[in-house]
C-alpha cells in the first residue's frame, strides 16, 4: 500500500496504469527488445505533450499540482475510462496528510432493518470497505458469507466455498478489488482500510497481482451467476443503493424465469427472521 498523501497516490496510480498500456495500444512499434511493461515513462510523456523530467516528478511525487490539462492528457494517453479518470483528477486533488484518519463506526439504523426484514428478496447492507453489517433471512439463505461481520472481499478471495458459489469466480474477485480501491479512494491509510489489505496481500496472491494493478471501477450493479447448494443455479440482477453513508445490497430474478421460481423455493426454506446485525 503506497504512504499517505496525494503525491504518493497519484504516482502510484501513474506508474501502475503505463504498465497496463501496450505500445501497440499507444501506436507505438513495440519489437522484442523491450524490458518494461507497457509504456515508458518517456512515452508517456511524449505522448501527453510534458517533458520527460516533470513525468517522472509527478511519478516520484515531488510535483503535486499538475494542471488539469496535464491530467487530461495524461488521462488519454493512459486509456482512462470515465471512473478510472475521476480517481486520477481524485489522487491529484487530495491534500497529503500526516497520519492516517479513523472514521466513525458504520451504524445501521433502525429504519433501514426494519426495511431489510420487510423484503422478499435477499438483501444486506455493507460499508464502505464491503464488511457486512446487517442480512435479511433471505441473503443468509442464500449464502451464510452474508451475516454481518462477514467481509464481502475476504470472503471472496479466501473462502473456498466462495469460488464454488460464483460461476465466474475470477470476474467477481477482479470487479470486487477495483470496487475495494474506488471506494476507500483517500481513505487508503485509514485503519479498517490498512488492515484488510495488509490480511489480504498475506494471504492471497490473486489479490497481490490485483492490488499492484490499481484498477477502479463502480461496483454499482450488474448480473451475476451463482450455484447455490441446495436450488441449483441462479441467474441473479444485483442492485446497491446508498443510504445513510451505507450500501443497500439487493439481488432479485426476472419475473418468471427459472431463477425466480428458485429464489421462491429459497424463500420458502429459508428461516423467517427479522433482520441481523
Amino acid at each position: 500500500m503506497s504512504g499517505p498523501g496525494s503525491s504518493s497516490r497519484l504516482g502510484a496510480y501513474l506508474r501502475a496504469r503505463r504498465e497496463q498500456v501496450t505500445p501497440e495500444q499507444a501506436g507505438i512499434p513495440g519489437g522484442p527488445n523491450r524490458r518494461v511493461a507497457g509504456l515508458r515513462r518517456e512515452e508517456v510523456a511524449l505522448l501527453a505533450g510534458i517533458s520527460a523530467d516533470y513525468y517522472l516528478r509527478l511519478e516520484q511525487g515531488r510535483d503535486r499540482n499538475p494542471s488539469r490539462q496535464v491530467l487530461e492528457a495524461l488521462a488519454r494517453v493512459l486509456r482512462l475510462d470515465d471512473v478510472e479518470r475521476a480517481y486520477l483528477f481524485e489522487a491529484a486533488a487530495t491534500p497529503p496528510r500526516t497520519r492516517a484518519r479513523r472514521r466513525p463506526a458504520e451504524r445501521v439504523p433502525e429504519r433501514l432493518r426494519h426495511l431489510l426484514a420487510a423484503m422478499a428478496v435477499p438483501a444486506f447492507v455493507e460499508g464502505r470497505t464491503f464488511d457486512v453489517l446487517a442480512s435479511n433471512s433471505l441473503a443468509l439463505a442464500l449464502s451464510p458469507r452474508l451475516r454481518p461481520g462477514e467481509n464481502r472481499l475476504r470472503s471472496l478471495l479466501l473462502d473456498p466455498e466462495e469460488r464454488a458459489f460464483h460461476a465466474d469466480w475470477e470476474g467477481a474477485v477482479a470487479g470486487f478489488v477495483a470496487a475495494f480501491r474506488q471506494s476507500v479512494g483517500d481513505d487508503v491509510d485509514e485503519p479498517r482500510a490498512v488492515e484488510l489489505v495488509g490480511e489480504l496481500s498475506l494471504a492471497s496472491a490473486r489479490f497481490r497481482q490485483l492490488w499492484a494493478r490499481q484498477d477502479v471501477r463502480r461496483l454499482s450493479g450488474g448480473t451475476t451467476v451463482v450455484r447455490h447448494p441446495v436450488v441449483g443455479e441462479l441467474t441473479l440482477h444485483r442492485d446497491k443503493l446508498p443510504v445513510d453513508g451505507l450500501v443497500l445490497v439487493v439481488y432479485y430474478a426476472d419475473d418468471g424465469s427459472p431463477s425466480a421460481e428458485r429464489l421462491a423455493l429459497l424463500g420458502a426454506l429459508a428461516t423467517p427472521a427479522s433482520s441481523v446485525g
